[in-house]
């Protein structure tokens, strides 16, 4: 028995003695230790998810115009156009060179008036100084939106004569014409406004209104000398004249804070 127990002793002395040089030899524990040469690709895997939206990115440069295009076709013939309706074209432009014409006569009077006015208590009155006949000087004053000027009292004649006498002037037409014979035969005058003549009147000597007065031809107009007499004038004569405007009283002038209330022309450019 101890002759076996000896050789099993002297086995695992020999397998240790081995186990203990293999392990002590430095090429064969290298060689153990080192990788494999590389290997070759792999299978191609399977395709990933859509990954998430960037970010957006900067504007870019505006780039360079482009050439520009070809010419498109002709378009179709258009259906043919209304019949001008001339007529009332022309009467509009007619009515616009009338505006222009209001508008002449208002600039010419806007100078005058810068050059000054009379006035009495009631009334305004401009000397124009545009030789006209008797109808147009109605027409004149009508278009400024007055009246030939009417001396009815003694105080208005003398305010106008005054007024032709220092314009240099020795006689303008006023707003008065006879209007045919009375029963005795003398000439009937009114004024502008078709009231008769009454009372007051300045006729010169030798042009009395009477019943033995027989005026020449066509001489039914009166024209205001610059020392305050009347005369009559055929109404063909050219000459300048008086417009009178009536003075309009300032709304809730008077009765307030004790004041009179003032005036204001009522003349009219148009």
């Amino acid at each position: 028995m101890m002759a076996r127990l000896k050789r099993r002793l002297l086995v695992f002395c020999v397998f240790s003695a081995g186990f203990n040089y293999l392990c002590s030899s430095t090429e064969v524990c290298t060689n153990t230790i080192l990788p494999g040469s590389k290997g070759g690709p792999g299978e191609t895997g399977l395709k990933g998810e859509v990954g998430h939206k960037g970010k957006m990115g900067s504007i870019g440069d505006k780039g360079d115009k482009g050439d520009s295009g070809l010419a498109g076709p002709f378009g179709l013939k258009g259906k043919p156009g209304t019949t001008c309706d001339c007529g009332r074209y022309r009467k509009v432009v007619g009515q616009l060179d009338v505006s222009v014409g209001k508008l002449r006569n208002a600039v010419k009077f806007v100078k005058n008036v810068i050059l000054g006015l009379r006035e009495t208590e009631e009334r305004y009155y401009l000397l124009v100084k545009e030789p006209r006949r008797f109808r147009e000087a109605l027409m004149g004053c009508k278009l400024r939106g007055g009246t030939l000027a009417m001396p009815k009292t003694s105080d208005t004649n003398r305010l106008i004569a005054d007024y032709v006498s220092h314009a240099g002037l020795t006689g303008v037409y006023i707003g008065l014409q006879a209007q045919g014979k009375d029963m005795d035969g003398a000439r009937d005058f009114v004024y502008a406004d078709a009231s008769p003549l009454r009372g007051f009147a300045a006729w010169s000597q030798g042009e009395e209104l009477g019943p033995n007065v027989s005026p020449p031809t066509n001489s039914s107009c009166v024209e205001l000398l610059s020392t305050g007499t009347w005369g009559q004038v055929e109404c063909d004569v050219t000459m300048f004249f008086i417009c009178e405007f009536p003075k309009s009283r300032r709304r809730g002038g008077a009765g307030r804070g004790g004041g009179g209330g003032g005036v204001a022309p009522t003349l009219a450019l148009s």
